[in-house]
């Protein structure tokens, strides 16, 4: 075994120990937290992904894991469940790494309207408005 491997090996094992637990959800966590804030008079919620869950986003093949950390948001803040707010999501689950790798959050926002797949990307994942400037 080289010893490169034997490094990730307990690299990957240390991040995933690492990554906080969410009820039912399983391991490892790609969410790490969501807050709501208030920017501007509007609402605005703030996913901030873990390690994991950048490194699945990276993937082409990760939409399960999209679908899995979508439903750990949902078990942290279960009223993001609203229209439009899950198809902002996986749009930035699977853009956001590509478009700006390492981007401190990603913000859902409950006032967006629902569009279609094309509007969505073409808009940046921020349909009806421009994106906050957080």
């Amino acid at each position: 075994m080289s010893r490169s491997f034997i490094v990730l090996t307990a690299l990957a094992a240390a991040l995933a120990a690492a990554a906080p637990a969410t009820a039912d959800v399983g391991a490892p966590g790609l969410v790490d937290h969501a807050e709501w804030v208030d920017y501007g008079g509007r609402t605005s919620l703030r996913v901030y992904p873990t390690p994991a869950g950048r490194a699945a986003a990276l993937r082409l093949d990760a939409g399960p894991e999209g679908e899995q950390a979508w439903r750990e948001v949902l078990v942290v803040v279960p009223e993001a469940e609203t229209p439009g707010m899950r198809d902002q999501f996986l749009c930035h689950w699977s853009y956001a790494e590509f478009a700006r790798p390492g981007k401190t959050s990603w913000n859902l926002e409950p006032w967006r309207p629902v569009v279609d797949g094309v509007t969505m990307l073409e808009s940046g994942c921020n349909p009806g408005a421009a994106e906050e400037a957080f």
